[in-house]
C-alpha cells in the first residue's frame, strides 16, 4: 500500500483498470475529498456533492471511460466529470437544497453569517461556469494559478484574467444581494 502511495494518479489508473482494488483505494482517498468539495461549492448541496463525487470514479470504472493520458492529467479529467455531473444536475434544478448548518449559541451572529455565507453560495452558483470553477479553485480550494490551469485546460494567463473579471462581478452581485438583506439596526435594538 505504501508503494502505491508513491504512484501517480495514472499510473494507479493503470493499475486500477487491470483489477488491482488497492489502486482504485489509493485513487479515491487521494482525490475524491477534493472533488466532493468542488461539487459542493459549484451546487451548494451536500448530498449532490457527496453523490458526484462517488460517480465520477463509478464512471473512471465503467467501459465507457475516455480518459486519454496524451490529452492531460488524470486529474483533470476527473474535475471534468465533477463538473459536468453537476452542471446536468443544474439543468435538472436539482441543486438549490440549503447547506445544514449545526446549531450555534450566538443565535444573531449565526443567522447574519449564515446568511452572509448562503448570499455568497447562491451568488457563486450564478455566476457564469468560466468564472465559477477559477474562483472555487483558486479562493476556496486554495489552489495555485498553475494547478487551475493545468485542471481546466487554459493557459495561466486565462485563469488571471477569469479570477480577476469573476471576483468583480461576484463582489458586484454579491453586495447588492447583501444589502437586500441587510436589516435596520434598530429591529435588534431594546
Amino acid at each position: 500500500m505504501i508503494a502505491l502511495m508513491k504512484q501517480s494518479d495514472e499510473e494507479l489508473y493503470r493499475l486500477m483498470k487491470k483489477g488491482n482494488q488497492e489502486a482504485f483505494a489509493q485513487l479515491y482517498e487521494r482525490r475524491a475529498p477534493a472533488l466532493r468539495r468542488y461539487a459542493l461549492h459549484t451546487s451548494g448541496n451536500p448530498p449532490l456533492a457527496e453523490e458526484v463525487a462517488h460517480e465520477v470514479f463509478l464512471q473512471l470504472m465503467g467501459p465507457m471511460c475516455r480518459f486519454d493520458e496524451a490529452k492531460g492529467s488524470l486529474e483533470s479529467f476527473l474535475y471534468g466529470i465533477a463538473r459536468n455531473l453537476v452542471r446536468v444536475a443544474r439543468r435538472k434544478g436539482s441543486v438549490e437544497e440549503p447547506v445544514d448548518r449545526p446549531f450555534v449559541h450566538d443565535i444573531l451572529g449565526d443567522l447574519i453569517s449564515g446568511e452572509t455565507t448562503a448570499a455568497l453560495h447562491r451568488t457563486l452558483r450564478e455566476l457564469p461556469e468560466r468564472y465559477r470553477d477559477v474562483i472555487v479553485l483558486c479562493e476556496l480550494e486554495e489552489r495555485s494559478y498553475e494547478d487551475v490551469a493545468r485542471l481546466i485546460g487554459r493557459p495561466v494567463g486565462t485563469v488571471r484574467s477569469r479570477l480577476h473579471r469573476g471576483r468583480a462581478l461576484l463582489s458586484a452581485k454579491l453586495s447588492a444581494k447583501l444589502k437586500r438583506l441587510s436589516m435596520p439596526v434598530e429591529v435588534f435594538s431594546s
